[in-house]
């Protein structure tokens, strides 16, 4: 495989873009920065085809990145392939309002190839190409110029690896017939809305034990008052107010500006500062939050009897035992929330009742609580066993 200097002139990408447009895939890797920073700040963008693969450097002068873009989120003719990509898909996303698409994502592959949950890179490459991979530039500041030559090694490094490994992939998936298994999966991460947050849902990621419709109305207002901040100066939401700042503040309202003097987290500037005064302004609009808003009390739990909950238990132990015997990561075949939904009574509406994990998983988890299948022990060994009124 060719592999090229650090590209940073327009010309080059260009010209290497139209060569990669000729492959049915490529593989894209990222490096970025964003300890200090709301949005991710893009340092360096790897690609590799089985032919050549090359390092660009967004930060160099002109660099025209138009052409990447397009190969990235508008050519539906060249497969993007990545490797745990979600950060480096809400990058893209960030840049070009777009997702890759197609796009093959290699740690969700490996769940249905006896990898394991969430298998790592490195865990990856060793096992499918027993390669131990340096990672001395793995925590390395990307951002400084100029990168050096194991730094970019390091990089290319990452594509030139995930280009080999993919068609091995492939055929494995295809001689375990499991390649059509994973469509669902690629269509949900290559989904715009994963990546579209807007601030009014910003509270939603916290947490806070009140159930007052009045205080959570104010932390989604302050909530979504921060990440507006932290978006428009891009600094980490931390940066502006602490997530205990936030829960302090709509616990005990300020009456005034000047009481966000006396707030633990906030400095005495905030009595005076504008910031503080938009603060107040959207302390001041809060509505509290209507009966529909309200969260559940146990999102997503379908509300067990204990008789369910334990049938719930069983159907884990079940998913453990197919997981196993199939080599499918279990958290591929199932969630939770679904069994737990099964075990209450729930039939609609179900992954695990239609299509490869139906047949996988779901139609024995079906039976299971329905009553006509059953755990029994043989020689010491835990298997599952037709009930005798099923059998007859």
């Amino acid at each position: 495989m060719q592999i090229h200097p650090l590209i940073t002139d327009s010309a080059t990408l260009r010209a290497l873009v139209e060569r990669l447009a000729r492959h049915p895939f490529v593989a894209v890797d990222t490096e970025f920065m964003r300890e200090n920073t709301y949005w991710p700040d893009l340092c360096l963008l790897q690609i590799a085809s089985p032919d050549e693969a090359a390092a660009i450097d967004p930060k160099a002068d002109g660099l025209d990145l138009q052409p990447l873009w397009d190969l990235l989120v508008n050519n539906e003719d060249v497969l993007k392939v990545f490797h745990a990509g979600g950060q480096d898909l809400e990058i893209v996303h960030n840049m070009t309002g777009k997702v890759p698409h197609p796009l093959f994502d290699t740690q969700i592959a490996a769940m249905a190839l006896g990898f394991g949950e969430q298998v790592g890179y490195s865990s990856l490459i060793e096992s499918m190409l027993g390669h131990t991979l340096d990672k001395g530039a793995r925590f390395t500041d990307w951002s400084r110029r100029p990168l050096d030559k194991r730094q970019i090694d390091y990089a290319i490094g990452d594509v030139t690896h995930l280009a080999t490994i993919f068609p091995r992939m492939v055929e494995k998936l295809r001689h375990k017939c499991r390649g059509e298994w994973l469509d669902e999966e690629m269509e949900r991460l290559a989904d715009p809305s994963s990546f579209a947050f807007p601030p009014e849902d910003a509270w939603k990621r916290l947490k806070l034990p009140s159930r007052n419709p009045a205080v959570l109305g104010r932390l989604k207002a302050l909530a979504a008052w921060r990440e507006v901040e932290a978006r428009g100066k891009n600094l980490p939401r931390g940066r502006i107010v602490k997530d205990d700042t936030l829960g302090e503040l709509v616990g005990h309202p300020p009456k005034t500006q000047d009481d966000l003097g006396r707030v633990r987290g906030l400095s005495a500037g905030w009595r005076t500062n504008e910031i503080g005064a938009r603060l107040m302004a959207a302390l001041s609009a809060a509505q509290p939050l209507t009966p529909e808003e309200l969260p559940d009390r146990e999102p997503r739990r379908p509300g067990l009897t204990k008789d369910a909950a334990l049938v719930s238990d069983l159907l884990k132990l079940l998913l453990k035992i197919r997981a196993k015997e199939t080599g499918v990561a279990a958290k591929l075949i199932a969630r939770s929330d679904e069994l737990e939904a099964l075990a209450a009574g729930a039939r609609q509406g179900l992954n695990i009742l239609s299509g490869w994990r139906f047949e996988q998983f779901g139609r024995d988890a079906l039976d299971l609580v329905e009553g006509r299948l059953a755990f029994a022990t043989e020689n010491g060994r835990l298997k599952m066993t037709r009930t005798l009124e099923n059998a007859a």
